[in-house]
This record gives C-alpha cells, sequence and structure tokens, in this order.
C-alpha cells in the first residue's frame, strides 16, 4: 500500500506564492517519475511538471519560469515552488508518482484570487 500526502496549499494573492509538498511512503520501489498535476473547475486535468529520478524536468507552457519542480529521492517527497501565481492558476495541484505502478494524491486546492 502506498500513500501520498500533500501539502501547502491555500489561498494567496495574485502575484504570490506558495510551496506544494507530496510525501510518498508505504511498499513503494523506486520511483522513477514525480509530476504535480492540476484540475480547474470545468476543465480537464493537465500536467504542470514532472521531475524524473535523475533530475529531469519538464513544465507545461502556462507555468514555466514560474514554477519550480524539485524532489528529494531519499525522502521520496516532491515540491513544487509556485511563483508569480495568477488567478488563473486556481485549481486542485495532484502529486502525481510512477514506479511499478502509478498512484495519485488525494489533491490539495490552490486559490489564487484577491
Amino acid at each position: 500500500q502506498v500513500q501520498l500526502v500533500e501539502s501547502g496549499g491555500g489561498l494567496v494573492q495574485p502575484g504570490g506564492s506558495l510551496r506544494l509538498a507530496c510525501a510518498a511512503s508505504g511498499s513503494i520501489f523506486r520511483i522513477n517519475v514525480m509530476a504535480w498535476y492540476r484540475q480547474a473547475p470545468g476543465k480537464q486535468r493537465e500536467l504542470v511538471a514532472g521531475i524524473t529520478f535523475g533530475g529531469s524536468t519538464n513544465y507545461a507552457d502556462s507555468v514555466k519560469g514560474r514554477f519550480t519542480i524539485s524532489r528529494d529521492n531519499a525522502k521520496n517527497t516532491v515540491y513544487l515552488q509556485m511563483n508569480s501565481l495568477k488567478p488563473e492558476d486556481t485549481a486542485v495541484y495532484y502529486c502525481n508518482v510512477v514506479s511499478n505502478m502509478q498512484y495519485w494524491g488525494k489533491g490539495t486546492l490552490v486559490t489564487v484570487s484577491s
């Protein structure tokens, strides 16, 4: 059994910053890819950023230059530093990890509003 625990969501004003964290625990083999997805109301879930075990990253065009994904392999934890937040970043953010299987977190709400 694998558990993903997300933290760090909340309400922030436009231009502000938040840092999300997701810790994986349980019977998990080496995690190959850790990623963050988001789903805004009425929209499909989309990839925000991903990072491989070796540290290679990829980002959605909409967040490039504003968001930074990182991971601590020893702690099986992935982070998402979000800067210069915009109202359109408002969504539920989901942690996703891929090892021998794929796992999803329950999501954490990020609201960007004045």
